[in-house]
């Protein structure tokens, strides 16, 4: 946000999957079973993800959307800061791409799902659908092209989820409007955000693991400043790094959703139970490379 630097990575222990399927009908069903809903897209909203995402797509390959069902299952949690959202319209472009045999781009792919963010998120960055599509860690800012982030040695994330829907679009809303009210503090922690993402980039580049531990404990104090972290998070962070995590910080925009904490082979396990036991919801541990 506010064109500075942020780095993504992908998350494969959580997946979001799109079937496609004839249909006798002529309408489009929608089947969303982990929102035990069904529907048909005549009927849905303009402002329903879903069904936004399936006409943007047909639009896009210029077929009728008629005949056929969609249904979505996802292991991804809601709300959460791990780009669930972005990651079910990706599964549908993907899904529907291959149905009518046409070929999309990764950058058509992370467009066309962008625009179904703004639905959920207001004003987003577009790293969730960008780093969902290409499916590669990733350096990223916003109105320029891709950057792959090469990563020289791999390493090893904790995502502790707090249990708190993350509320992005007002988490972001209550940022912009704290940076409109004193526009010079903002953009003075704005750039030291930015300049914490560029050393982490090049730590990353350069396989010095054991700085990036340090970089997110001070991504975190930034973060804390500008309003978007919670007792919730600051918990779970405390618990990890008391349990021996290297670093630890927020994901995403914070209010709630998970916190990801720097772990190696000798420590995993014990941030993993301290997590659990500080009242995370679940974890995941995912290696990067």
């Amino acid at each position: 946000m506010y064109a500075r630097p942020a780095i993504a990575v992908p998350v494969f222990q959580v997946r979001a999957e799109a079937t496609i399927a004839p249909h006798d009908a002529p309408r489009v069903m929608i089947d969303a079973r982990d929102l035990a809903r069904a529907y048909d897209l005549e009927t849905a909203s303009d402002d329903d993800p879903l069904a936004h995402i399936v006409r943007l797509t047909c639009a896009r390959l210029n077929v009728a959307p008629r005949h056929f069902s969609v249904t979505i299952r996802s292991t991804i949690p809601l709300a959460s800061g791990l780009g669930s959202g972005a990651a079910v319209s990706v599964a549908i472009v993907r899904a529907l791409a291959r149905y009518f045999a046409c070929e999309l781009s990764h950058e058509e792919i992370a467009a066309l799902a962008y625009e179904t963010e703004k639905l959920h998120h207001g004003t987003p960055s577009g790293i969730d659908n960008t780093v969902i599509a290409f499916e590669q860690p990733i350096y990223f800012v916003r109105g320029q092209p891709i950057e792959a982030l090469h990563v020289a040695r791999a390493f090893t994330l904790a995502i502790a989820d707090t249990g708190i829907a993350a509320p992005t679009k007002i988490a972001v809303g209550d940022v912009r409007r704290a940076w409109e009210n004193d526009r010079a503090r903002y953009e003075s922690l704005f750039d030291e955000i930015g300049a914490i993402a560029r050393a982490a980039r090049a730590a990353l580049e350069r396989g010095e693991v054991d700085a990036l531990g340090e970089l997110m404990n001070a991504n975190q104090v930034l973060l804390r400043t500008i309003g978007v972290s919670s007792p919730e998070i600051e918990t779970l962070i405390a618990a990890a790094l008391r349990a021996g995590a290297r670093g630890a910080k927020l994901s995403g925009a914070g209010r709630g959703g998970n916190i990801i904490a720097l772990v190696d082979e000798e420590t995993r396990d014990a941030v993993e139970r301290a997590l659990l036991e500080a009242g995370a919801r679940r974890v995941i541990v995912t290696r990067v490379e």
